[in-house]
């Protein structure tokens, strides 16, 4: 500012020096008038000149980069040309500094598992994650400032904004929803800021499947075990109750036994499954022969044949090579039984049920049964291992079944590495395979 100072007086007195030498009293005046102009001049030039770079530095839409260099201003003017090149690079490295943490917090939102959507005042999109999008079948880009009732057609989600109650949430079908593959979604909105609002969304299809799955066990559980109680009741009430000849009395007690039976082999494959889920997975050290295991399959599998099909049922066992399984032989028994015992129950007389053990190219070992059965149709593949899933509830009560055996079967082969595949066509059979990893399976060397 001295500096300022010092240049306005030394104009004035080189204005007046030269302006006395034409005259005394008026050109000193013209002189300090003329030394007056030029410092003033040259003073709104470098002012004009700061002011062109601020105006141009303003229209800069690229915080942190200075699109035009700073000028060199003498006195003041290049002391308030640096503090302001330094306030603006102070509020730039600010901003970077807020841009960052701000794309950090997005990625974030960007990674969570929930749908999540930041709507205005009006209920307008203004920005969404990739899971939001996948949710309700929103385009990030396209879709920006459209109205969420829009977008989100579900009559439950429109009632549940026009009541303005977000103290819950509301469940409704996701975009990708097929009747074959329904999804659902749990969403919630919360209010934030002036009047804007934030939409979660969350993937519930598992949590609704396994509560119906929860629902169905408890359902089927008491169906199957309250059928023979019922019968058993009656039985022993006729019994108690009236005098009956010794040939109905055999009869009575015989079908008790079988009811009694029925309800002790469900309660032993739910101890099963029970064991199978709370127990840690078998070690690879403990190994078990094929066919050791196939033997004690084809003895069960001839006996229920006899039972279920006195004129006969044609039934092969193909051992193949001689074979040891890493695992628990109570378990690969029972998955194997399993697969061999619904074959010949689903296997008319006079049908064929072929079980193989094979050792594959890759090293793989392949246990497979094969039956000439009616057959499943496809819609029913994907459900069979479910727990109680039956394809035609009266056929499976005829044969005994429990509607437990295959999730067994996929319980175990899990727990050994193997893979469950199941083929079939109605009217030409079926076809249930486990594939044990090669790392499970070893030849065994003749001596």
């Amino acid at each position: 500012m001295i500096n300022r100072w010092l240049v306005f007086i030394t104009c004035m007195l080189v204005g007046g020096g030269l302006g006395s030498l034409v005259g005394l009293r008026t050109g000193l005046a013209l002189g300090l008038a003329l030394g007056s102009f030029i410092w003033l001049v040259f003073d709104s030039f470098w002012l004009a000149h700061l002011l062109r770079w601020l105006r141009v530095e303003q229209s800069n839409e690229t915080p942190g980069v200075m699109i035009s260099p700073m000028p060199k201003l003498p006195g003041v003017w290049g002391e308030v040309a640096d503090r302001t090149r330094r306030l603006l690079k102070n509020r730039d490295h600010q901003w970077l500094e807020g841009q960052a943490r701000l794309d950090e917090f997005l990625a974030a939102i960007q990674a969570s598992p929930s749908g999540v959507v930041l709507l205005d005042a009006q209920g307008r999109i203004e920005w969404c994650n990739q899971t939001a999008s996948e949710h309700f079948g929103f385009d990030a880009q396209r879709d920006v400032m459209q109205h969420i009732a829009n977008l989100v057609r579900d009559p439950a989600f429109k009632s549940y904004v026009a009541l303005n109650d977000f103290s819950g949430d509301v469940s409704i079908p996701g975009s990708a929803s097929t009747p074959a593959r329904p999804v659902k979604l749990s969403v919630h909105l919360h209010s934030y800021g002036k009047n804007r609002k934030l939409l979660l969304s969350r993937d519930i299809t598992a949590v609704e499947l396994a509560e119906a799955m929860r629902r169905d066990f408890v359902a089927n559980v008491s169906h199957e075990i309250r059928t023979p109680l019922t019968v058993l009741s009656g039985f022993i009430e006729t019994l108690q109750t009236l005098t009956l000849k010794d040939a109905d009395r055999v009869r009575y007690l015989a079908l008790m036994a079988q009811q009694s039976q029925r309800m002790q082999t469900l309660v032993n494959d739910l101890l099963t499954l029970s064991r199978l889920e709370g127990s840690p997975f078998p070690h690879i050290s403990d190994w078990a022969t094929t066919s050791a295991l196939l033997a004690q399959c084809e003895q069960e599998a001839r006996a229920l044949s006899a039972l279920l099909a006195p004129h006969g049922q044609k039934i092969e066992f193909e051992s193949g090579p001689a074979c040891e399984i890493a695992g628990v032989q109570a378990e690969l028994y029972s998955a194997m039984s399993n697969l061999v015992n619904n074959a010949v129950r689903y296997t008319p007389e006079g049908g064929s049920v072929h079980v193989s053990w094979s050792l594959l190219a890759d090293g793989h070992g392949q246990f497979k049964v094969r039956d000439s059965g009616p057959g499943i149709a496809p819609e029913h593949l994907p459900r069979l291992t479910e727990r109680f899933y039956r394809i035609d509830r009266s056929r499976s009560r005829e044969t005994g079944g429990t509607g437990l055996g295959l999730a067994i079967v996929k319980h175990v082969a899990q727990r050994h590495g193997a893979e469950l595949l199941i083929e079939s066509q109605p009217g030409q059979g079926s076809c249930f395979s486990i594939t044990f990893p090669a790392a499970r399976v070893r030849l065994i060397q003749a001596a």
